[in-house]
């Protein structure tokens, strides 16, 4: 069923995006920074779905990993047909008095190296002619939280925008855009979201099933689950004002608590 390549591959989005390739008999290429539980998914994965698995251990705010990553893409052997961008993550402090150097790791890992790694992945797949990419954004791209709003805008215009130029080739681009989705996200962020009521968040498995469905029928901008699509449906047309009301942080350590 040929060959997929999942950024942040260890926890959350992708690995559900790794177990669920690897039972519709994809091979695949894991890239995550943690080392020992990539290889600790990498060998459950293989003996469990029978697939081949590649543990590529890379920090994708280091621009020398990124291009191993991107050289793996570019690779005529065993080539890779789709490629999931799924890394990523929320800087945690506010912006005015925290960390730049924080701020720029964040900003490499969700913007820059979804940049390099689609147009490596571009590149080989429409000398094929056929492939797909696969950009995890979020329906806080409607809105202003943070920096990690500004991230997950420039993935989904940059998708709809390598769409519009892959037409004709074979090949598809797609953002996915869920909202809250139970991972480990938040907690790594040192987020609190205990506030949030339970009808608020999704399951992974639905939102990566979606995604991939979403992914194999050419669609450009996936949405799990009705209201999301609904409520971002509202984003796009409500004035800017509320949407920055919307997007204003609940809690002075928190401005990036927002959706996935």
């Amino acid at each position: 069923m040929g060959t997929a390549l999942i950024t942040g591959a260890a926890a959350g989005l992708g690995l559900e995006f790794a177990w669920q390739l690897a039972t519709a008999r994809h091979d695949l290429v894991l890239v995550d920074r943690d080392s020992e539980r990539l290889e600790q998914v990498a060998g459950r994965l293989r003996a469990v779905a029978g697939v081949r698995v590649e543990a590529l251990v890379a920090d994708l705010s280091v621009r020398s990993d990124v291009e191993r990553v991107a050289d793996r893409l570019r690779s005529a052997e065993r080539p890779v047909g789709l490629l999931v961008n799924n890394a990523g993550g929320a800087p945690g402090q506010r912006f005015v008095g925290g960390d730049v150097r924080r701020e720029e790791a964040v900003l490499d890992v969700m913007v820059r190296a979804v940049l390099v790694l689609s147009h490596a992945a571009a590149g080989q797949m429409t000398a094929r002619g056929r492939g797909a990419i696969l950009n995890v954004a979020s329906v806080a791209a409607l809105i202003t939280l943070g920096t990690y709003s500004a991230h997950k805008a420039w993935v989904r215009t940059f998708t709809e925008g390598l769409a519009v130029e892959l037409r004709g080739t074979g090949v598809t681009a797609t953002v996915v855009c869920p909202g809250f989705v139970h991972t480990e996200f938040h907690r790594s962020a040192g987020i609190d979201m205990t506030w949030l009521p339970e009808v608020a968040w999704l399951r992974a498995e639905d939102v990566v099933a979606t995604a991939l469905a979403d992914t194999r029928r050419g669609v450009v901008i996936s949405t799990p689950s009705l209201r999301y699509r609904l409520g971002s449906a509202a984003a796009r047309v409500m004035p800017r004002p509320v949407a920055r009301a919307i997007g204003a942080p609940r809690r002075p350590a928190s401005p990036s608590s927002g959706p996935q």
